[in-house]
């Protein structure tokens, strides 16, 4: 079930996913301007977290600290966070006719825990149906520029984040490059696999050339859904 079918008004759900560092913040970021310059008030949210109970799932998933949890563990913890969002964000904001941005959705367990842990599509997708009430985005961008780079961004970054807020948000980033590997390799097979739903946006391109994209792609679905 897509929000359209979800929602009693034509509200649209849109996701971001890639690795960290691939530059999902600043586009959704530039998006929202966008959404609000064209009047449609968006919803932005993001996954783990976006709710009270969700940030304390959050913390718990990406510090360092919580360094020994079981893959399985991970997975039913993104999906308590994921169940949380739909029925306290997502849900109501689709119901009324609002335009959803989220960074990171059920694609990106499929991507981290389902490649990256090595759990398989199947289980992934089975939670996905059991939990989100069939709740799927009307469009995903995905945005793939080259492995290392993103890793080695998202690294930086997080070590910077850390000094300055004393947060630790660096359990994934600690990972191998075979991990990421897999998570990348996965995100590439959903995009083969729904190809109308998710846009890949590829390659080491600037700030600019990707939100020209961005913007592109969300007016072209966002008319279709005649809300432009």
């Amino acid at each position: 079930m897509s929000s359209q079918q979800l929602a009693r008004k034509p509200g649209f759900f849109l996701t971001f996913e890639g690795l960290d560092g691939s530059g999902k913040t600043t586009q959704i970021l530039r998006l929202i301007t966008w959404l609000h310059a064209q009047k449609l008030e968006p919803v932005q949210t993001r996954q783990p977290g976006g709710t009270p109970t969700g940030d304390r799932i959050r913390e718990l998933l990406l510090d360092s600290k919580s360094a020994g949890l079981a893959p399985r563990t991970e997975l039913a913890m993104m999906f308590a966070d994921r169940a949380q969002s739909i029925q306290e964000v997502i849900a109501p904001a689709l119901e009324a006719g609002r335009v959803v941005v989220c960074d990171r959705f059920t694609d990106s367990t499929e991507a981290y825990q389902g490649g990256g842990r090595q759990l398989g599509s199947e289980i992934v997708l089975e939670m996905h149906r059991l939990v989100c009430s069939g709740v799927q985005p009307d469009l995903t961008i995905l945005l793939l520029p080259e492995m290392k780079a993103s890793l080695a961004r998202a690294r930086r970054r997080n070590t910077r984040d850390t000094k300055a807020t004393g947060m630790d948000e660096n359990r994934f980033e600690s990972e191998q490059d075979a991990f990421f590997q897999r998570v990348y390799d996965q995100y590439r097979t959903i995009a083969a696999r729904e190809p109308v739903r998710v846009v890949t946006i590829e390659g080491n391109l600037n700030v600019e050339e990707v939100y020209a994209q961005v913007i592109k792609t969300v007016g072209l679905r966002l008319r279709q859904a005649g809300l432009l």
